[in-house]
């Protein structure tokens, strides 16, 4: 009887046995789809914040870029404006001259009885109008040419690049200098001023 009930008992253990090892297989794959969706989790949190930095980085960049753009092009348009301011002025100089000169030729005054009709007041005045509308088209004209606009905008590059000093440091250089060149000129004024006594001195003079 006691050999039955261990015979009884060992098969009622292997069947116990299949279960747990069944019972195992099957939680082994919810541990792992529960690993796979935080990992996937995970991911998305980091794509998301990449996402969110890389536009407000691209942002940053671009405006910079427009901020050196639009320092670039302040230097280009300060450029044809004093250009144009020039241009004008020597262009009513240069009127004011040809309406002098071609004045004085008795048969332009007969041809043209207006040169002589105007005080010189009045020929400054027509001049620098006339000078006024020439700089502004050869200054836009200068402005649509490619070739121009390109050395323009790179040149003004180039000083937007400039790191240019700050007030104390000028103030400061420039009393170095000032300071240098009072010794450099005290030096010197005594040298001369004791040279010129030794002079004196052997030569009798």
């Amino acid at each position: 009887m006691a050999k039955d009930d261990d015979d009884n008992r060992k098969p009622s253990e292997d069947d116990e046995s299949p279960s747990v090892e069944t019972s195992v297989d099957e939680d082994a794959p919810e541990d792992f789809d529960e690993a796979q969706a935080e990992g996937a989790g995970e991911s998305e949190d980091a794509g998301a914040s990449r996402s969110l930095v890389k536009p407000g980085s691209d942002g940053a960049d671009d405006d910079a870029h427009a901020a050196a753009g639009l320092g670039a092009a302040r230097y280009v348009h300060a450029a044809f404006f004093v250009g144009a301011i020039l241009t004008a002025y020597l262009a009513s100089k240069l009127i004011v001259l040809a309406w002098g000169a071609i004045a004085e030729f008795p048969a332009a005054v007969r041809a043209v009885p207006q040169l002589v009709a105007y005080a010189e007041e009045q020929r400054e005045g027509i001049a620098l109008g006339a000078g006024a509308v020439i700089g502004t088209l050869v200054v836009i004209q200068s402005y649509r040419k490619e070739s121009v606009r390109g050395w323009a905008d790179d040149v003004a590059s180039e000083l937007a690049r400039v790191t240019w000093p700050t007030r104390e440091t000028v103030v400061n250089g420039t009393l170095v200098v000032v300071l240098a060149s009072a010794i450099a000129t005290v030096y010197v004024t005594i040298l001369d001023r004791f040279w010129s006594f030794l002079t004196t001195l052997v030569y009798g003079a």
